[in-house]
């Protein structure tokens, strides 16, 4: 098992921003990446529809020889992961807001949050937002409209510049002085966020403490690759794969794009 890829999902291209990251830390380790991008976003569909592909996507990477699943999706952690721990072997790990460090940190202790509508209405971010931002006022935004945009490789357009505008002024206003972002598409507004909101609003995303929980657990397990060799990295994506090989056209490794329907 030590030599079996880590499997990674989300709702389109996103979960790269997590994919680097632990690519980054593991340069050992193989892994499978699925884009489900053909149902995304999924942070507008319904639990139980979220359930469903969450299912489906872990299903397709334990038939592929997978050892462990990140569920690279912010949504299908919040309403999917529990269910998943439940009922199957390998260890998972979930993405969610990087609510207590924010919280921990603030100084004006007023926080926000631009996620999807799935992950805002879901039972484990309230419970999360509960134990870890006592005292913190939690200024929430549904960031509809941006993983469309997102999947299309739309980073800087007019279009996603002015939904930032619409979604962040609130908050601004509020006295925000830290933005958690919320979704794993969301890291790649980041040039775009910091046009908009001023030095002192510190931008935080979940990334890197991912990668280092998937390590922390590969070694708890015993499934940590040993061999030396780097990692071969296989990515498919179910709608065009054009936008995931552009979010891949900058990483220091090689990597094969594929398209499969799942």
């Amino acid at each position: 098992m030590n030599d079996s890829p880590i499997g990674i999902f989300d709702s389109g291209v996103g979960g790269t921003s997590i994919w680097k990251e632990i690519q980054g830390l593991m340069p050992f380790e193989d892994t499978i990446y699925l884009a489900d991008s053909k149902n995304a976003p999924y942070g507008e569909k319904s639990e139980g529809d979220i359930l469903t592909l969450s299912i489906k996507n872990t299903d397709l990477l334990l038939d592929m020889g997978c050892k462990m699943v990140v569920v690279a999706c912010n949504t299908a952690t919040t309403n999917a992961i529990d269910f998943l721990r439940r009922h199957y072997d390998v260890p998972f790990i979930g993405i969610e807001p990087a609510i207590k460090p924010a919280a921990l940190q603030s100084k004006s202790k007023t926080v926000g949050i631009l996620a999807t509508r799935g992950t805002l209405s879901s039972r484990l971010f309230h419970s999360t937002s509960e134990n870890h931002a006592s005292g913190i006022r939690i200024v929430e935004r549904e960031g509809s409209g941006l993983v469309p945009l997102i999947e299309k490789g739309e980073l800087a357009s007019d279009e996603i510049k002015a939904l930032l505008y619409t979604f962040l002024k609130p908050m601004l206003a509020e006295g925000i002085d830290y933005l958690v972002l919320g979704c794993t598409h969301y890291p790649y507004l980041i040039p775009v966020l910091k046009e908009i909101v001023p030095e002192t609003v510190q931008i935080i995303d979940s990334g890197e403490a991912v990668a280092r929980q998937t390590k922390a657990i590969l070694i708890k397990n015993g499934l940590l690759n040993g061999n030396g060799q780097k990692g071969k990295h296989v990515f498919y994506g179910n709608s065009n794969t054009k936008t995931l090989e552009k979010f891949l056209s900058d990483v220091p490794v090689d990597v094969r794009v594929s398209y499969l329907d799942f």
